[in-house]
């Protein structure tokens, strides 16, 4: 939570890093770099591991060997950068399109444990070398970082025609969002610092460059979605009421009729930003949000045109049903919210029959996803927090083996 000018002088310390990342993680990838891991001077790997929790984080800084890089891979960074171990023995070993090689440069050399090495290759020799291996190059341009003096956008541009079919991210001294919107016109992510960090650049500012409309008005269409992807209804926003989402982390829309609007200020059912994205075009947003009950409809449904589909609307009626004190008390339903044991002995039974060989697939799964639903429901899990536990489980490098447990540990682990 550091900011250098060239590697080498604090200029700044940005503030409790876990405030930070929740901040900054509805805008993307955070790039988290362990700066005294690079320089061999420790590590901060108790620091960055919450981190991974919070945001989509690409890690870096002290990956040296196969363990480091499968350790981080398997705790959850969605990408690992590495820096001066990036040679193709390693990264041949490592999934492709989760690995992005640093190309790190001070004028032309490659530069690496902190920028404090000079390793005698030229970036585009490095490239050239590396580029069948890896999902993606960083290059940052020491001499500029920190700086606040501009990125080098000739360099930038010549890089990108070299790297071909992998993702290219520079950094080093951005100072607008105009240099900002021209990489991304070209496929160029940049990687920002010190403009995030000391208020000279704010995101809703870089985001407004690099999206464009051909509205009269100038409003960019929204499609909100909820937690699961699910499209909730379309909405219009403004570079002042992105400011204001950004800001406050409500969500807020632009309207010509309305104006500037909070979603849910007098109905209630108001809206937290979890993630924003752009399209492939550039001309419309994406806002996945956390919505409160009853929807987003002013009708007060889910969406604009139904209750919503899936576990999760199904997870949503059986949550309005165990908190309606007039819920019919004979329900079946409401008879497992209140009985564990049943519950418990319900889930035992209908996993067995959907083991069974020839039992009726779709008949027997559906039994145990209505009895898991309600399971989630009376301990307070949500559908979305098993996806994402799944989607984990999905990022790790090691395999567990998954044998089969016998029937004498099941047993004894249940009771």
């Amino acid at each position: 939570m550091v900011q250098l000018r060239r590697g080498k002088d604090l200029l700044l310390e940005a503030g409790d890093p876990i405030e930070v990342a929740r901040r900054l993680a509805p805008l993307g990838e955070i790039a988290v770099i362990d700066l005294d891991a690079a320089m061999g001077t420790g590590n901060n790997r108790e620091l960055i591991l919450p981190l991974l929790e919070i945001a989509r984080c690409r890690v870096g800084g002290g990956i040296r060997d196969l363990e480091t890089a499968r350790d981080w891979l398997d705790a959850g960074a969605v990408r690992i950068i590495v820096g001066s171990a990036a040679e193709p023995e390693m990264l041949s070993r490592l999934p492709r399109e989760r690995t992005i090689a640093a190309v790190d440069a001070w004028d032309d050399e490659v530069v690496v444990e902190g920028w404090r090495t000079r390793t005698g290759e030229r970036v585009e020799d490095r490239i050239k070398r590396l580029r069948s291996y890896v999902g993606g190059f960083l290059a940052t341009f020491v001499r500029n970082e920190g700086t606040g003096e501009g990125l080098d956008l000739q360099r930038a541009r010549s890089l990108r025609k070299l790297v071909g079919h992998c993702e290219l991210v520079v950094a080093g001294g951005t100072k607008s969002a105009e240099e900002v919107a021209e990489l991304d016109q070209i496929g160029i992510d940049v990687q920002v610092g010190r403009a995030l960090y000391d208020g000279s650049l704010s995101p809703a500012e870089m985001i407004a460059g690099m999206i464009n409309t051909d509205r009269p008005d100038g409003l960019w269409p929204t499609v909100v979605c909820d937690e699961s992807g699910q499209a909730l209804g379309l909405a219009y926003s403004s570079r002042r009421s992105l400011e204001r989402t950004l800001t406050t982390g409500r969500v807020f829309y632009e309207s010509r009729r309305r104006g500037l609007w909070e979603k849910g200020a007098t109905s209630g059912a108001t809206q937290t930003l979890k993630r924003l994205d752009l399209d492939c075009d550039r001309d419309t947003l994406r806002y996945i949000v956390a919505q409160e009950n009853p929807g987003f409809c002013h009708r007060e449904q889910w969406t604009c045109w139904d209750q919503g589909r899936g576990m999760e609307a199904i997870q949503r009626r059986l949550l309005s049903l165990s908190g309606d004190q007039n819920a019919d008390p004979d329900s079946y339903t409401r008879r497992l919210l209140d009985d564990e044991d049943l519950l418990r002995s319900k889930l035992i039974e209908e996993a067995r029959e959907l083991g069974e060989a020839g039992s009726d697939t779709v008949h027997e799964a559906a039994d145990l996803a209505y009895f898991l639903s309600v399971a989630l429901v009376q301990r307070g899990v949500s559908w979305e927090e098993v996806v994402r536990e799944l989607e984990s489980r999905t990022r790790r490098v090691r395999r567990r083996g998954g044998d089969a447990k016998s029937m004498t540990d099941v047993l004894e682990v249940k009771s």
